[in-house]
């Protein structure tokens, strides 16, 4: 065993075959940590991101929080029961993506493909971003090696999926569930403490804030309420994964994923209610800039802000000293990161479906050694982390370009929905069938409105602060999509056999590529005579006379009944020459067929490499675009290799 494939074995596993596939199904107990991690964990920053962009305008318009709260509460519920709907028409998978492409076309189709694929992205960068936050929060210390920290937990996440679905299930179930846990203690007990007249205080209640905007009234304000609205909606992410991911499930498929949705529907709820509702007794003060605070201990250059959890945590269990606050912090920590599993497994599934439909490379498709869609793991780690290293870890940076592509989806989705159940009210004819159906389109069209309201609030509010990119990025995907098909379909169109079958080639010369003679040459000779072809010659390039001399009389003196063509090359050129010797072989006869064997060396050590000629595997990439010729290797397997079990291949 190399030392590679010693490495990959400790950090993904030995490989599954495929026919235990079947054992990777889920149950709910643990559909809800791997799909639903992201939804429950946003609600421990999407109150805050509400509370920051009030505070623009300073402490005056704190006064918006609940009912923009309740906002997105009913928002939350809108979207979770529209895509129970969604899980149980399309149990396929595919969720937004499938919905789309059924029943608004392929444009719609790609559209929501776009947008999810820059949601899952986002989702990894954000959510890793913000654990990390919460791990700074209880260590200050660590602010300045931010980046690197996120850079590592992409990179576990990374090795934890690759090692397969249910394996990443059992190690997240834990932290999810204990996140849960915390936060419905932290809640109950704060307002327990409220109830009985000892309501929670936050460290920051006697601060004050700076305003970026005062006096606002009519447009300005409504503009910063409905952008805090926006910043809040951050809580819905990641709703829509449960539906992409049904074929995961233990049967019944689409009634186990309905609710395990309905669970994390709830539980998202419950606990993003109670943290807004504890944030706003506790008097909790966070601004964009720990500048803009008056009163912020320490140098509010360098020094991070607690985050509001964080703040509440202190607040309802004693102090920053407690074991209450560490557990929340830890676990807080822990499911914001884990939260990005949502995305390692929603990305590889669509990427899968699209590779499938040939709107991706094939290679996305394709299973690994744990039986996961390792390419698409791979491929989202690597621009999930270019983008924290691009916006240093930051979240609220980040999150200006989340939740425009989960909007964009969310609407074509519901909107497709509609049309689905307008299709099946024209061919059902049972009463009780139709009511069904008509309660259905109700809450799809219910959804469709409120999510398109939400899009439009989004991308006004936050086109200016970087929401622009993802306006770019998401037409950029959608052409590269299109452009994969496009080749895909051109290929297959050209692949596709005639009618009459192949002709068969007049006649074959073999040509035969000598450097000097040696076993290997003498094999490829030997190799070329066996297939008995019409013509055979072997051919050097005189690159030195005096070689070529050498070379002849060898050849001579060996008894070798194949002729050999010495071509002049006084440049010191081997493939130009060779290449026109083999253009003029065509040339004279149109169908015949050109055979050209190249002796290779086979070595055992990457290094070995480097120690050879690449002249033929040149050459040999020259000859793979003319047409009418075939190109042989013959291999010459060196002693170094026989301890290999592949070895690599080196030009002679």
């Amino acid at each position: 065993m190399t030392v590679v494939t010693w490495v990959k074995r400790l950090l993904v596993g030995r490989p599954l075959p495929s026919d235990r596939l079947g054992e990777q199904l889920l149950s709910k107990r643990l559909a809800l940590p791997i799909f639903a991690s992201d939804p429950l964990s946003s609600v421990a920053y999407a109150t805050q991101e509400i509370l920051l962009v009030l505070t623009l305008g300073g402490l005056a318009y704190l006064y918006l929080a609940p009912w923009i709260g309740i906002a997105v509460v009913v928002l939350l519920a809108v979207v979770v029961v529209s895509y129970r709907q969604v899980v149980r028409a399309y149990p396929g998978g595919g969720g937004s993506y499938e919905v789309a492409s059924r029943n608004l076309g392929r444009a719609a189709g790609l559209t929501v493909a776009a947008a999810l694929m820059v949601d899952y992205v986002m989702t990894v960068a954000v959510s890793v971003a913000a654990g990390v936050d919460n791990i700074i929060s209880a260590v200050p210390a660590l602010n300045p090696h931010r980046v690197g920290i996120n850079l590592a937990f992409v990179a576990v996440l990374t090795a934890m999926n690759l090692r397969g679905v249910r394996e990443s299930g059992r190690a997240f179930a834990v932290p999810t569930y204990l996140f849960i846990a915390g936060v419905l203690v932290l809640i109950a007990v704060g307002l327990g403490r409220t109830a009985v007249g000892h309501p929670p205080v936050a460290e920051s209640a006697g601060w004050q804030v700076r305003p970026h905007q005062v006096g606002l009234t009519g447009l300005a304000l409504t503009l910063l309420a409905l952008r805090a609205f926006a910043s809040g909606c951050t809580a819905l992410t990641g709703v829509e994964a449960i539906s992409n991911g049904v074929p995961a499930f233990r049967p019944p498929k689409s009634e186990n994923a309905a609710r395990t949705m309905a669970a994390m529907g709830a539980l998202a709820i419950t606990m993003f209610a109670g943290i807004t509702a504890l944030a706003l007794i506790a008097h909790v003060r966070i601004a964009d800039n720990a500048c803009s605070l008056v009163g912020f201990p320490g140098d509010c250059t360098t020094a991070a802000q607690r985050t509001v959890i964080a703040q509440l945590a202190a607040a309802v269990f004693g102090g920053d000293h407690s074991a209450g606050f560490y557990l929340v912090q830890a676990t807080t920590a822990l499911i914001l990161i884990l939260a990005a599993n949502t995305a390692f497994n929603g990305f590889p599934l669509l990427g899968a479906i699209l590779a499938e439909q040939r709107y991706l490379p094939r290679q996305l498709h394709t299973r690994g050694d744990r039986l996961a869609y390792s390419n698409g793991i791979i491929v989202l780690a690597v621009v999930a982390g270019g983008l924290i290293y691009a916006f240093d870890g930051s979240v609220t940076r980040l999150i200006q370009l989340y939740i425009l592509g989960v909007f964009t989806s969310f609407t074509l989705s519901q909107a497709g929905m509609v049309r689905h159940w307008n299709r099946a009210l024209a061919a059902e004819r049972d009463p009780a069938a139709r009511r069904r159906i008509h309660r259905s389109r109700a809450i799809n069209a219910v959804g469709a409105a409120f999510t398109a309201l939400v899009l439009v609030i989004v991308l006004a509010t936050k086109f200016s602060h970087g929401a622009y990119l993802v306006i770019i990025a998401m037409p950029l995907l959608y052409a590269m999509m299109s452009a994969v098909r496009r080749h895909y379909d051109r290929v297959s169109a050209e692949l596709e056999p005639q009618a009459r079958g192949e002709v068969l080639p007049a006649r074959i010369h073999a040509v035969v590529l000598v450097s000097r003679l040696h076993r290997p040459t003498l094999r490829a000779l030997a190799f070329a005579r066996a297939g008995r072809p019409d013509t055979l010659t072997a051919v050097t390039v005189a690159t030195s006379p005096a070689d070529a001399r050498a070379l002849q009389a060898r050849w001579a003196e060996r008894g070798i009944p194949v002729p050999l063509t010495v071509l002049d090359s006084p440049y010191r050129d081997i493939t130009g020459p060779i290449l026109d010797f083999v253009a003029a072989l065509r040339r004279d006869a149109p169908r015949d067929l050109v055979a050209v064997y190249l002796p290779e060396y086979v070595v055992g050590h990457w290094w070995e490499q480097l120690l050879h000629n690449q002249s033929a595997l040149r050459l040999k990439t020259r000859l793979l675009f003319q047409r009418q010729v075939m190109v042989i290797s013959v291999p010459w397997q060196l002693r170094s290799s026989f301890s290999h079990d592949h070895g690599k291949v080196a030009s002679s």
